[in-house]
């Protein structure tokens, strides 16, 4: 499995809609970062702040000057649902993503313990 080339297919797919957030994550939002908590509206993130309605992608990612790479602008004040995907090789088959190597289709319990530990620092 490679490490993540910050293509950004996650973060567009689930940039507009089906994201959650728990209450415990809104209100260290609302007290650490209120202009990140603005766009969550009913337990759902990403939605236009004054309107309220779904936007069609994540507001804080953001596509890098003459690369094909994207950052995260609020990396280190991610939601959940970001911090923690992908968790399976099941949900970056589905959503094709370019971390998976041919190698990893064939052995896909060893694929799974590779990605466990590329995501460690994410997942604790």
């Amino acid at each position: 499995m490679k490490d993540c080339n910050a293509c950004g297919k996650c973060c567009i797919k689930y940039g507009n809609g089906g994201l959650s957030i728990s209450n415990q994550e809104l209100q260290t939002w609302i007290d650490d970062a209120p202009e990140i908590a603005k766009y969550a509206h009913n337990g759902e993130i990403w939605f236009d702040p004054h309107t309220k309605a779904l936007l069609n992608a994540c507001p804080w990612l953001e596509k890098q000057s003459n690369s094909s790479a994207y950052t995260c602008a609020i990396y280190h004040n991610r939601p959940d649902d970001c911090r923690y995907y992908p968790s399976t090789l099941d949900e970056m088959i589905r959503d094709d993503c370019e971390m998976i190597e041919a190698k990893d289709t064939r052995n896909p319990k060893q694929a799974q313990k590779d990605l466990q530990i590329i995501m460690s620092d994410s997942w604790n």
